[in-house]
């Protein structure tokens, strides 16, 4: 197939649908099903105090998922940014992709046989495993985003990209709920069809990433690798850290994006364990309330999209993270003792929802108009993806100590407000340049 050029709509397209493929692992495995089988799973096996036994220690059931996600981000936090050196410097972004991709979907696949107490190792090791490949294939996928569409574009395409996620998301989701709602039809029991949709995340994810591999290009700069590649990649990287340290405005925005980070990831992560077991409100409910949120992100990404085409990237970005803000504010005031705690529910969900497609999307073209110009976009987006992965680790484990200390999630999630209010004073602090007001 001949190579499409930089900027053509093929290769946008192209480009994008990588979101409808993966989006699937991060509604169906980090938000909705799986976590929420996690939860009831230990919950059917945990003692009179609530905890579970893995590895001679208790845990806290929440607290030990909060560490197992924490371990499998710093792993990506430690390899991307020598991967994308190596893969940098012989131009083979694509190749890593793919590994990580096939990583990631057959480890989601694997979770299937997560059925009691004595397989507990299998939700744990597989969590980390496809996790680790759900946010390398990032990396890489990311990576490919100022090499396909000029500045002018990107904001446009990165926001197609997570419209097109959340929408193959929502399709994948309804299948789903049918499935375990119908106990797959009547021919087996309820737990058994959360486990057989998390073999159909895998083989969607695979499937569908096909149709991006065949337009995406593979070292168009034509690298020619030495056979000590290994070294030169390292050699790749630490030339991007020390090229980072010397642009004012790209630094700014990567202290941004930590805080920000930590605060986005965490809630998205936690949502569907804080709607449990926090809220006490039924599966039925907690799934029907992240798809509302899917489905508001399409929306979110759209018209944030345009805000940023006519006042720009910053100004966009402010106006999500006081949303975000206010986010934590509504989930601190809820409580299971309410009236209507379920429609309020759904109320946050749809303002959460209104800024998450649009925070990331923002975020994720506004670092590629900020990079200079390069040929090393896998080595500068790993360290994208290295600030956002340390952000996830420092959050995940600040929810799961103030879960341990207060015994409660509502004095986590208000807490996660500092972090969207430290991101903003530092936004207001970045002049930006020609593409990025």
């Amino acid at each position: 197939m001949a190579t499409l050029e930089k900027g053509n709509k093929k290769l946008l397209n192209a480009w994008a649908f990588y979101d409808w493929a993966n989006s699937v692992y991060s509604l169906v495995i980090s938000s909705a099903v799986f976590p929420i089988y996690y939860s009831s799973m230990t919950t059917s096996f945990a003692d009179i105090e609530g905890d579970i036994a893995f590895l001679g220690t208790n845990w806290h059931p929440t607290t030990l998922y909060d560490y197992t996600l924490s371990l499998s981000f710093l792993i990506v936090a430690f390899l991307s940014p020598i991967l994308s050196g190596i893969a940098d410097y012989t131009g083979n972004k694509l190749k890593f992709l793919k590994f990580f991709c096939l990583l990631g979907s057959l480890s989601v696949m694997s979770l299937f046989f997560f059925k009691d107490e004595s397989t507990l190792w299998v939700a744990l090791l597989f969590t980390i495993t496809a996790s680790v490949g759900f946010w390398g294939s990032i990396v890489f996928y990311n990576a490919y985003l100022p090499e396909i569409a000029y500045p002018e574009q990107q904001d446009n395409v990165s926001a197609k990209g997570f419209i097109y996620g959340y929408t193959g998301s929502v399709i994948l989701m309804i299948l789903s709920m049918v499935l375990i709602q119908t106990s797959v039809f009547g021919l087996l029991d309820e737990a058994y069809g959360s486990r057989f949709t998390f073999v159909l995340v895998g083989i969607w994810w695979l499937g569908f990433a096909q149709i991006t591999y065949k337009r995406l290009p593979n070292n168009i700069y034509n690298h020619k690798p030495e056979k000590d590649y290994i070294w030169k990649g390292f050699r790749e990287l630490k030339k991007v850290a020390k090229e980072l340290s010397e642009y004012r405005e790209l630094k700014r925005f990567l202290v941004s994006f930590f805080f920000f980070s930590v605060g986005v990831q965490t809630i998205v992560l936690m949502a569907g364990i804080f709607g449990s077991e926090e809220l006490g409100l039924p599966t039925t409910n907690l799934i029907l309330t992240i798809m509302l949120v899917q489905i508001v992100a399409i929306a979110g990404a759209f018209i944030f999209s345009r805000l940023s085409n006519k006042y720009g990237n910053l100004t966009a970005l402010k106006i999500t993270l006081i949303i975000w803000g206010l986010v934590c504010f509504l989930a601190f005031s809820l409580d299971k003792s309410q009236d209507n705690v379920d429609m309020c529910f759904y109320v946050l969900g749809a303002v959460l929802g209104l800024v998450l497609g649009a925070t990331q999307s923002l975020a994720r073209s506004t670092y590629s108009k900020l990079l200079p110009e390069t040929e090393d976009h896998a080595t500068y987006f790993s360290f994208y993806d290295v600030t956002e992965k340390i952000a996830i680790v420092l959050g995940m484990f600040v929810f799961g100590l103030l879960i341990s200390i207060t015994n409660s999630m509502q004095w986590s999630v208000l807490f996660l407000a500092i972090f969207f209010l430290v991101a903003l004073i530092v936004l207001f602090t970045i002049k930006g340049n020609k593409y990025v007001k």
